[in-house]
């Protein structure tokens, strides 16, 4: 049966965990995910994310986009050509496939993702 999914009606356990050693740049922050929605494929994903204040390197795989919305809190992710982007509440962004770079929580954050993880590369 296919449904209309509702972030708010869910009852999710959030899954912690934090930033494997070899990756963090500051902080050992704790980040909890609620993934809501898994597609029969396995390829796409949704739900909320929520993080302390840290940063750590982060590489998006061949195949995977990820958009997410700000609900509270401030992010900047820094590419390792130098590009930086900083957003908070009611902005929004995408990290494109093989993505490289630093993904830094400056105030304690809470967002709405989706990744598209496709079998194959585009």
């Amino acid at each position: 049966m296919t449904h209309i999914i509702s972030f708010s009606d869910q009852q999710t356990t959030p899954e912690y965990d934090h930033p494997k050693p070899e990756r963090r740049v500051t902080g050992n922050p704790r980040r909890g995910t609620c993934n809501h929605y898994t597609n029969s494929s396995g390829e796409v994903f949704s739900g909320e994310w929520t993080c302390e204040v840290g940063s750590w390197r982060i590489e998006s795989g061949p195949a995977e986009d990820e958009f997410f919305f700000v609900v509270e809190g401030r992010v900047r992710i820094t590419a390792d050509d130098g590009h930086s982007v900083e957003i908070g509440p009611g902005q929004s962004l995408v990290i494109p496939a093989n993505f490289k770079g630093v993904f830094a929580v400056l105030e304690p954050l809470k967002k709405h993702y989706m990744i598209v993880d496709r079998k194959t590369p585009a």
